[in-house]
């Protein structure tokens, strides 16, 4: 079975980017927000630009079953 990335429908703040990371990775969400958060802060910013392109280019779930 292949996985394929989402948007989280139900593990979301924002966008769903975070909560989609995490499921496919199958971790908590926390944890992935945490390091976005770093990872935002150390890049001057960054993090928010590659947010926003990771929240147009990840498809939503639609009907998609786990």
């Amino acid at each position: 079975m292949v996985k394929k990335l989402y948007l989280s429908e139900k593990d979301k703040k924002f966008g769903g980017v975070c909560g989609g990371i995490a499921e496919y990775f199958e971790i908590d969400s926390t944890i992935v927000r945490l390091i976005w958060i770093v990872f935002t802060l150390f890049s001057i910013g960054f993090g928010i630009i590659l947010y926003i392109i990771f929240w147009i280019a990840m498809p939503a779930r639609l009907g998609v079953k786990n």
